[in-house]
């Protein structure tokens, strides 16, 4: 395939646990093509007291004895870099035995954790070599079991091992480096996120490299709240897996007139899926916190509001359960591997006609106007008056708001914070009244399943309670709509 690189090493996550035997598993065994070799493995990692090194980034790794070098090792990418997930952390540099990085400062380096373990490593079919690191963290007398797998070879075969044998195995990228475990387990604090939120395009970067780093940074996004998302706890991450998935998905679409074709098409229906399986969640989430808190407050002890809430915590358990199934199984794992083999392989070339190829050529701020132009028009269409719409029609231009909102965000870099920063702002505030109106409909149809029997008073209540806030939510958008329109569009100045 064009594009395709000719080397390449993606690790992933394994549950420690699974280790033990784990060449033998009938997705491998079926794949051996070589004998079996193991060696024990002892690291450590230093830094100074005050953390110079993690402060930067940073990892001193070294193995026991007088005479093992030790290396310098990129546990956190730079905020700025690009990212692919199941990247194994990059070695900067070699050093001596003794050897002390410079960004140490001079501050003398003491140790922070140890690992104690075995590598066990298998020739595949494909010339492809599978390496398995497990063993033990160790800080002082705390442990904690590790087993990570890496896949080094040619690259469609790694890709194509990789996700077949995710169909089958729990594996997905690590969220941390081990360099980083370690630290977090020795600083008993939390692990820190590689990427977050949305992504930032610099400037310099042609169509191709962005699309790259948007699938890179947002699946990185994804696979880091996902773990939240499952435990169904914090409600933060649901939310946050939507907002990565509506953002990619609209990046895509943005990006089509430059690239395109059925591995990104697949990809985005697979996105859908995902997004379809964390709707019904997300709005029980909403629907509690929100109209449910408040219609308990207004009428305190009142036994068929409780019951209704009841029947509220009911779906959403049903919901979570139905999400963790999702995130725990196949079907997530693969989507992941996919979009990484979409950063590495960019199928888009091999399907691109020269129309697409022109686009993608071109700079990366035309993309965007040209995109930004064209959804602008779409959603301001309906013109200026939208106090008086239908709710469907009201509903589509929160879409599309949300659309623009997506594309605004992303490409609003390219043309300098100043000339965007009070569009970003009125069309957030368009959002954010869209929204609650939206909530409110939302909380409506949630109801109404509740509408019959026993819960039919109460269901009452709610929708007439909803009502009246959808209605000063609507004068709000309104509102929040006029002062967008009046806002000069930043990718339009010259």
């Amino acid at each position: 395939m064009s594009g395709t690189i000719p080397s390449l090493s993606l690790e992933a996550d394994l549950e420690p646990s699974l280790a033990t035997g784990f060449f033998r598993n009938p997705a491998l065994s079926s794949r051996r093509a070589g004998r079996t070799r193991s060696v024990a493995v002892a690291l450590g990692w230093l830094d100074t007291a005050k953390g110079a090194l993690a402060a930067e980034g940073l990892a001193l790794e070294a193995a026991p004895g007088p005479r093992a070098p030790r290396r310098l090792v990129l546990a956190l990418p730079a905020a700025e870099a690009p990212w692919r997930p199941a990247t194994p952390a990059a070695v900067l540099e070699t050093l001596a035995p003794d050897g002390v990085p410079e960004q140490a400062g001079g501050a003398p380096l003491l140790p922070l954790a140890a690992f104690a373990g075995r590598r066990v490593s298998v020739p595949l079919t494909g010339a492809v070599e599978a390496s398995l690191l497990h063993g033990t963290l160790r800080v002082m007398a705390a442990e904690r079991p590790i087993a990570r797998l890496t896949l080094t070879g040619p690259a469609e075969a790694v890709l194509e091992t990789m996700r077949d044998l995710a169909g089958v195995l729990p594996l997905l990228p690590p969220i941390a480096s081990l360099a980083e475990e370690a630290r977090a387990f020795a600083q008993h604090q939390n692990l820190r996120p590689r990427r977050l939120g949305a992504t930032k395009l610099a400037p310099d970067l042609d169509v191709e490299a962005a699309l790259q780093g948007v699938i890179g940074h947002l699946l990185e996004v994804l696979l880091w709240h996902a773990p939240v998302a499952a435990a169904g706890e914090d409600t933060s991450g649901v939310h946050q897996m939507r907002v990565a998935l509506r953002r990619l998905r609209s990046a895509l679409k943005a990006f089509r007139p430059a690239a395109d074709g059925p591995a990104l098409r697949r990809f985005d229906q697979g996105l859908k899926g995902l997004a379809g399986t964390l709707g019904p969640a997300r709005d029980w989430d909403v629907f509690l916190a929100g109209l449910g808190a408040e219609l308990a407050e207004a009428l305190p002890g009142e036994r068929r509001i409780l019951a209704l809430l009841e029947a509220g915590h009911r779906h959403r358990d049903e919901a979570y359960a139905t999400l963790r199934g999702l995130l725990a199984g196949p079907a997530f794992r693969q989507l992941v591997w996919d979009g990484v083999a979409l950063d590495v392989e960019r199928p888009w070339r091999a399907d691109a006609d020269a129309e697409a190829t022109e686009r993608r050529e071109a700079p990366l701020q035309d993309l965007a106007s040209h995109m930004l132009a064209k959804a602008w028009r779409r959603m301001t269409e309906v013109g200026e008056d939208i106090a008086h719409l239908p709710d469907a029609e009201f509903h589509a231009l929160r879409l599309h708001g949300k659309r623009l909102r997506y594309l605004a965000e992303l490409f609003a870099p390219l043309f300098g914070r100043k000339r965007s920063r009070r569009f970003l702002e009125r069309l957030a505030e368009m959002q954010e009244q869209f929204g609650l109106a939206n909530d409110a409909s939302v909380a409506r149809a949630l109801v109404e399943t509740e509408a019959h029997g026993p819960g039919a008073w109460a269901a009452g209540v709610a929708e007439g309670w909803v009502l009246a806030r959808s209605r000063r939510a609507r004068s709000r958008a309104a509102k929040a709509w006029a002062a967008l329109l009046a806002t000069e569009a930043f990718w339009n100045q010259g």
